[in-house]
């Protein structure tokens, strides 16, 4: 049976459980993403300090090793996630990987981000490997909104732009929020608020994804890049504005570090991946943009 929302609540750092020490580690093993968002760069360095970097691509076999240094050197670590670079149900990597999770670590809290747009059609292999908790990136519940963000998705085999592309994405991400959370795992909705695209749509995506039953809500600030470069990044009140509006609907996540794929420790007490990955490093591109 999956962690309840409550125990959660104490025992994972993305819900909450920053105030009981609680760490976490992302293991980078999803290489390809299948939608295009216009704000979103992923690289391969050590050096900056944001979703969609990491320092070298995993391969599932590779996380034992990781994962037993890493508790050595951080024993709070409860929470074994996978965040990307790619997207976690584009490949098969994240799912292998939790298998053998489930297997040799099976004290260790299971956690998945994913953009949804293959949750839906997912959800069977999801609920079976054992998922405690799994993150949908949803920026729009209005396709016309959504195309502002992303290009275009990859589905099946085929590119599909502007609102088309949009509606699948939503329409998935919310039948796939409602088949997870109805057997019984605990469901966070991201959204990156982007003022002057979707600052005055938050309040429906927050009522969308409650009413599919996601429990907790989390809004991050753009980090300008990409084609977003010269969009400014939302200001405090904007985020607190942002925040307060999607409060009427669902809890509301306030303590998000903007982690990186391959973050290991405590959010903003301690930092372990470069410990542990600095002897492996491979510092070249293996993963497709989309």
């Amino acid at each position: 049976m999956a962690n309840t929302y409550e125990n959660l609540q104490n025992s994972h750092p993305c819900f909450g459980g920053q105030k009981n020490n609680a760490g976490r580690i992302h293991l980078p093993v999803s290489p390809g993403c299948n939608i295009a968002c216009r704000f979103c760069e992923r690289s391969i360095n050590t050096t900056e300090n944001r979703p969609g970097v990491t320092s070298e691509i995993l391969k599932s076999e590779d996380c034992v090793e990781i994962l037993e240094k890493a508790l050595e050197l951080c024993p709070d670590i409860r929470v074994a996630g996978i965040a990307g670079p790619g997207d976690t149900l584009a490949t098969d990597h994240a799912l292998n990987t939790f298998k053998i999770i489930k297997e040799k670590f099976p004290s260790l809290i299971k956690c998945m981000s994913t953009n949804g747009l293959l949750l839906y059609e997912r959800a069977d292999e999801i609920i079976e490997v054992g998922i405690d908790s799994l993150t949908v990136t949803v920026n729009a519940v209005d396709p016309e909104i959504e195309a502002k963000l992303n290009s275009h998705i990859i589905y099946h085999g085929k590119k599909i732009e502007g609102a088309e592309g949009a509606k699948i994405l939503i329409e998935n991400q919310l039948r796939g929020i409602k088949k997870i959370s109805d057997a019984g795992i605990t469901v966070k909705v991201n959204t990156v608020l982007v003022p002057e695209i979707n600052g005055d749509h938050i309040e429906e995506i927050a009522k969308k994804v409650k009413e599919a039953g996601a429990k907790i809500y989390n809004i991050i600030p753009l980090i300008p890049q990409y084609e977003f470069k010269d969009f400014k990044a939302p200001e405090c009140k904007d985020i607190d504005l942002a925040r307060t509006r999607a409060s009427k609907y669902i809890d509301v996540f306030r303590h998000c570090q903007h982690c990186r794929a391959d973050a290991i420790g405590v959010p903003g007490k301690s930092e372990f991946s470069q410990q542990i990955y600095l002897n492996r490093l491979k510092v070249k591109e293996t993963f497709s943009h989309g």
